[in-house]
Order: C-alpha cells, then structure tokens, then sequence
C-alpha cells in the first residue's frame, strides 16, 4: 500500500474549545448521493475514543507547504500543542476546520465499522470550504510530495 499515492488531510473532531486531531492518508469518496467520505483510523490510537456515531468530523486537505502541521497531527504532541499553529474556525458541524487548508469537508459520522486493526468512519458532508488553489500535498512510498498546482 506504500506505493498508493494518497492526499495528505488532517481529521478533527471536538470542538474549537476541545479540539482532537490526527493525520490521516487513508481518506476517499464513497459516494456522491448523499456525498460521503471515508477515513481509517488506527483503533490503538490515543485519540479513536473522541471520534464516534453522530459527532463532528472535519477533513482538511493539505497544501504542499504544510508538511509541518501533517507532521504535528502525527506525532506524540498534545492536542493544544496539536492546535497551535494554524487558524482555526468552524463550519456547520462545530468541528475544528484549518481556514488555510486546499479544502476542507465537514461531515457527521454515520457509521464506524472495525475492520482489523482500524476503524473506518463513515461521515455524510455537512459543508465543503474551498481553499486557494496551491500545490498539493501528498503521501507517496513512505515519503512527503509536493504535487504542482495547474
């Protein structure tokens, strides 16, 4: 699967006051009507616990020039650590949403389903922010790559 190229995103859940996040290349569409996304999160992780059926849920796309906060998400920092860099706002579902990112999809958790090591969240879009359009950020053969914006 290192040889999969995905988007680098940063998830968050909580609000602005009690914000959780982490990095997450295991994002993709599953359908358009209603517009639904997926994301995997490691079941082990410090922060599955904050993620649940019915809460806020917000993927934020990352540009080429924000490794470091793809970085800060996947580290051992704590979530106010996590947070501090980067402007933080909100859109329909109250989680937190990075003003900066490529694009930002906020969503409802529908489902969670445990699949092995993971747990795969289901989120019905709320609303969608569209960043500046810049170089993308992706994750490719266990490296950062900075895709050129046309």
């Amino acid at each position: 699967m290192a040889r999969l190229g995905a988007a680098v995103t940063v998830v968050t859940t909580g609000t602005l006051d009690e914000p959780v996040g982490f990095t997450a290349s295991a994002v993709c569409s599953v359908t358009d009507d209603p517009p639904t996304l997926l994301v995997c999160l490691k079941r082990a992780s410090r922060v599955r616990e904050a993620f649940h059926e019915g809460g806020p849920m917000c993927v934020n796309v990352l540009a080429s020039a924000q490794q470091h906060l793809s970085d800060r998400f996947a580290g051992s920092l704590s979530a106010i650590e996590r947070f501090a860099v980067g402007h933080w706002t909100t859109l329909e579902t109250g989680a937190p949403c990075l003003e900066e990112a490529v694009s930002s999809l906020d969503c409802r958790i529908e489902r969670i389903v445990e699949v092995g090591t993971h747990s795969v969240l289901f989120g019905q879009v709320q609303a969608v922010r569209m960043g500046s359009p810049v170089p993308a950020l992706v994750y490719f053969n266990r490296a950062y790559h900075h895709l050129p914006h046309n």
